[in-house]
């Protein structure tokens, strides 16, 4: 007895083996309260991934933070937070490439989807942007940092709620099975584009709040364009190669998953590097992937399960460990989070709800895409977060997005559904949805998540 106690005081005497004995118990909670949540979302009849946003705030400060203090600290230690934040851009970089590389162009109508997708990412973001600039305007006196101008201030805000949350939007159409649809591949690429330009749009209200001028904004946004134009044009034609042998030989081995994950990792490296968050460029990635149906098949096949239930509950519990409401205490800020979450819905919902009938959609249509934009996510909490290390906003405007966050999340399907209940979309999906290929034998691996794997 006392020579195993020994062996176990001698092997964790070993600082990497501390950490892992402290990062797996650290996952497995995630894991468990993920999954709990999902659960219960479903049986509200809201997306599996609502449900793992909550269960990464209600890990945080607010909730287990505030009952278990020792507990909390014990499981989410200052040494495993690294390990989460690494671990969780990782997933969210894997996960949006996989859904621009599963991304239908649409054949023929491509260019009509990418010109409408246009459009309605213009209307989701300028409504919110300047609504939420006159809120911002309004509040500047009350709610602001010391040193921070109004005019920043405003554009702050604003900017914050014309995010779009791409990757909770791309969840909640690949667990309704709408990614494909006409409506589904405008409404992520009009997400895409919204939350491409508000990092940039934050690259620059960054560089005038430190003072490094606008220069260092103009070369993100122009880096931007020329990584965007280099991967869509001549890593997509390197790549089409490897597509065609995989349609031939129906082999998808280790040596393209190689050369897959590494094109992933740094685009996310390198979109990180010129101020852009590394997703869009694991959406660029996809995009430029091989558009042969056998080659998206093996992707999704061997990447998507793995991504969706270890990694991407880590990045919403991180998330969610910035995540404190307690500034929301007090009558006072009924008020202000009204005028806020008013400014944020209103612009999203009936912008982008316009601008999709004025393209010539139904109303249906335009609300279901509206209420589907409308929703924010964890995308608009890594924005605040930045800004509220940045020293820009204070923690009660911080925790008033974080709610807005939340709520707009809970209704993107409940308006969606509204505006297009099931039976008319069981008539629409048949129309807009692209034909499978046939396949000689049935493949044992479905290669979009289900509800159950999402």
């Amino acid at each position: 007895m006392q020579h195993t106690t020994y062996q176990l005081a001698a092997a964790t005497a070993d600082k990497n083996l501390e950490l892992v004995l402290k990062v797996l118990p650290t996952i497995v909670v995630i894991l468990a309260a993920s999954a709990v949540c999902g659960r219960l979302a479903l049986l509200v009849k809201q997306p599996r991934v609502l449900g793992e946003m909550i269960a990464g705030v209600l890990l945080g400060p607010t909730l287990f933070g505030a009952l278990f203090p020792a507990a909390q600290k014990a499981i989410f230690a200052p040494e495993v937070k690294p390990i989460l934040y690494v671990l969780s851009t990782i997933g969210l970089t894997v996960f949006m490439f996989l859904v621009g590389a599963g991304l239908d162009h649409g054949g023929g109508t491509a260019k009509k989807d990418t010109k409408n997708a246009a459009v309605l990412a213009a209307a989701g973001i300028l409504p919110s942007l300047l609504l939420g600039a006159g809120v911002g305007y309004v509040l500047h006196d009350r709610f602001s940092r010391p040193g921070v101008s109004p005019f920043e201030f405003a554009l702050f805000l604003g900017g914050a709620l014309s995010i779009t949350a791409f990757p909770m939007l791309a969840r909640i159409l690949y667990e309704r099975r709408l990614e494909n649809s006409r409506l589904g591949r405008m409404s992520l690429l009009g997400a895409s584009v919204d939350d491409a330009a508000a990092w940039c749009f934050l690259a620059v209200l960054s560089a005038m709040h430190s003072g490094s001028g606008a220069m260092a904004a103009l070369r993100t946004i122009g880096l931007t364009a020329v990584f965007v134009g280099v991967m869509l044009t001549a890593v997509a034609r390197m790549l089409r190669p490897m597509g065609a042998q995989v349609e031939r030989s129906g082999r998808f081995g280790f040596d393209q998953m190689y050369v897959v994950i590494g094109i992933v990792l740094l685009a996310g490296l390198f979109t990180d590097y010129i101020g852009i968050y590394s997703v869009f460029g694991g959406f660029v990635a996809g995009l430029s992937m091989p558009r042969n149906a056998a080659f998206r098949e093996a992707l999704h096949s061997r990447m998507m399960d793995l991504t969706s239930v270890l990694l991407l509950p880590v990045f919403f519990t991180f998330s969610g460990l910035n995540t404190e409401l307690g500034g929301l205490a007090g009558w006072g800020m009924i008020g202000p989070f009204l005028a806020v979450l008013a400014a944020g819905f209103i612009g999203k919902y009936v912008g982008c709800a316009a601008a999709m009938r004025g393209i010539g959609f139904s109303w249906r249509e335009s609300w279901a895409v509206g209420g589907l934009m409308n929703a924010r996510g964890l995308m608009i909490l890594l924005f605040i977060n930045i800004g509220l290390a940045q020293g820009m906003i204070t923690k009660e405007v911080f925790s008033m997005l974080v709610l807005v966050a939340v709520i707009t999340t809970a209704g993107a399907v409940p308006l969606y559904r509204w505006a297009l209940p099931e039976r008319l979309e069981r008539h629409m999906l048949p129309i807009v949805r692209q034909p499978v290929p046939a396949q000689p034998e049935p493949s044992p691996l479905d290669p979009r998540p289900t509800s159950a794997s999402l």
